[in-house]
């Protein structure tokens, strides 16, 4: 009621003033630059557009930044869910820092994410590298290690969306199934998921929208090998740096499009959930 009161009293201008100010800073900061994106991609028309998609390079790139997407949003939402849960339902040594471990990697450079792998998997002089490759497996500079890099960069999403809904849930309920005869599974599966499902919804979207547009960790431990290594994200750089201003805006206008797509459907369906 207070903040209802306060706001009645705050003058039309100044509510006006504020609306302007950030509905500008957002269509100055984002709307802008990625329409321009768009507007370049389609610039020689739709035919230019759709030809540089097909180039096989590309087509390539695509369904291999698909692959390390599809791969490392199922090791987050698996991942992710257990940490949550771990996080907020249980109790032990070094609880907090785990959960300050978690968020690490959002505050360093992708770049130096992409270094330390290749510190520690390296095939020469990596810790774990030369023994891997002697298994036959090989983790930089192919897919596994881009895997890595992908999951590593995306690792928080899943689980700061988790965390704070488990704990308004809290475990009432749970106990609750567990002292009617419920086990494990059936608490989780019944209690559990529907209390969270949108949360685990709108991480797994944030995680795909990540791991879809991730470009320096993916460049130190890819090789950047067209045709071979060479993600989506790379592929744009390549052409752009090569003057092919048209592939790059294509690829940079399907990627973009992609995350966009699915922030709007999760926008869209998840109001007609929670109002039933």
């Amino acid at each position: 009621m207070a903040s209802e009161a306060s706001r009645l009293r705050e003058p039309l201008g100044v509510r006006i003033a504020l609306r302007v100010v950030t509905i500008g800073y957002v269509f100055a900061l984002v709307a802008v630059p990625t329409a321009l994106v768009f507007k370049n991609a389609f610039s020689d028309g739709a035919g230019a557009f759709f030809d540089a998609l097909k180039d096989p390079s590309v087509t390539h790139a695509f369904n291999l930044t698909i692959e390390i997407t599809v791969i490392s949003v199922l090791i987050n939402l698996v991942f992710g869910l257990t940490m949550a849960l771990l996080l907020v339902r249980y109790e032990f040594p070094g609880k907090r820092v785990l959960s300050a471990l978690i968020d690490v990697p959002l505050s360093i450079s992708p770049v130096v994410v992409g270094l330390a792998l290749v510190l520690v998997y390296n095939g020469r002089t990596g810790w774990f590298g030369p023994t891997l490759e002697s298994w036959g497996l090989r983790i930089i500079f192919s897919t596994p290690g881009m895997v890595m890099a992908t999951v590593f960069v995306a690792l928080p999403l899943v689980i700061r969306e988790l965390v704070p809904v488990l704990s308004e849930l809290g475990d009432d309920q749970e106990w609750a199934a567990r002292s009617l005869g419920a086990n494990g599974p059936q608490t989780f599966w019944r209690i559990t998921l529907p209390g969270i499902k949108w949360a685990l919804v709108y991480g797994v979207v944030l995680s795909l929208a990540r791991s879809l547009g991730e470009f320096g960790a993916i460049k130190v431990v890819s090789g950047n090998i067209v045709g071979q290594t060479q993600t989506a994200t790379l592929v744009v750089e390549q052409k752009y740096e090569g003057f092919d201003q048209t592939s790059a805006y294509a690829v940079a206008a399907v990627l973009a499009a992609a995350a966009m797509l699915c922030l709007v459907i999760v926008s869209i369906l998840r109001p007609k959930e929670d109002s039933e």
